[in-house]
């Protein structure tokens, strides 16, 4: 597997995104999951991100936590060498399951305590603020993420959603120690670009979620996006492969990180790290 670096942490090229296995009404059996999981840390998959927010129900808080730790716990593998990337600053809405943020600093820093816990780590590995809060200056939530990083509850420091001068901002309050953003990229979804080349210029990991378009789109990505269909089967491989290998492409920093709930799909993703697209068809898609 290709490498790509986060910080100064070596990680695959492509990721495994965990949240559809904590979807309610869509989410697999626990040991589905666990296959999923166990099918992408064979391929050579050493980034997993996950959330204290993905989870099925609002009692149930940091669900999709404690399965990713679960599952590497019962892998056969050296798990030391795996990057469990998490995120704190979401809420679940009682009810509807619907999402709300909180970016107060003494919520985030019960989250990420919460989040170690449910992970069952001393530290972890990359802690991300997942949406910001209107209510609540950016640079007070940021403080708090600098605060877990010197306190050592944290080793790297990233952020989510965030437009570039939130991006400028987290990297000056943490002294330069800003590792990564993740925001939402896909063929469907490109108003990341200008996202992207901060992070290009900073030397900071991209993590785009929902990569292939999310859930409800994924599988119709070639139906959607004709051109993509037509480049993968000119290369006899699928709509979706070509989609991550093209984002690879798209910039040195890009780190997909595919949602994936069984074993083919993500073993599908994993393989776009070795699909090197030519000059002539990343311009047809654009």
């Amino acid at each position: 597997m290709r490498t790509r670096v986060i910080g100064t942490t070596a990680v695959s090229a492509v990721g495994l995104g965990a949240m559809p296995m904590s979807v309610r009404g869509h989410m697999p059996d626990e040991a589905q999951s666990i296959r999923t999981v166990h099918a992408a840390l064979d391929a050579g998959v050493t980034l997993i991100d996950t959330a204290d927010a993905y989870t099925p129900s609002h009692t149930d808080v940091g669900h999709n936590e404690r399965l990713v730790a679960k599952a590497l716990a019962s892998w056969g593998g050296d798990g030391d060498r795996v990057l469990v990337a998490t995120k704190g600053g979401h809420t679940r809405v009682e009810g509807g399951g619907g999402w709300e943020v909180d970016g107060r600093p003494e919520y985030l820093v019960r989250a990420c305590e919460a989040s170690l816990k449910a992970l069952g780590v001393e530290a972890i590995g990359l802690y991300q603020h997942h949406r910001p809060d209107p209510a609540v200056p950016y640079e007070e939530t940021i403080g708090a993420l600098r605060d877990l990083l010197d306190a050592g509850k944290i080793r790297m420091a990233g952020i989510s959603n965030a437009d570039p001068e939130q991006i400028r901002t987290a990297q000056r309050i943490l002294g330069g120690r800003l590792a990564s953003v993740q925001n939402e990229y896909s063929p469907r979804f490109r108003s990341s670009e200008p996202e992207v080349d901060v992070c290009a210029d900073l030397g900071l990991a991209f993590l785009p979620w929902s990569p292939l378009g999310g859930m409800s789109e994924a599988g119709e990505l070639g139906g959607r996006h004709a051109v993509f269909a037509e480049v993968a089967a000119e290369r006899g491989v699928s709509p979706q492969r070509v989609c991550i290998a093209w984002e690879l492409a798209r910039s040195p920093v890009m780190i997909p990180i595919p949602g994936a709930s069984r074993p083919s799909s993500i073993l599908d993703c994993v393989a776009a790290a070795d699909l090197d697209l030519t000059e002539s068809e990343l311009a047809r898609l654009g």
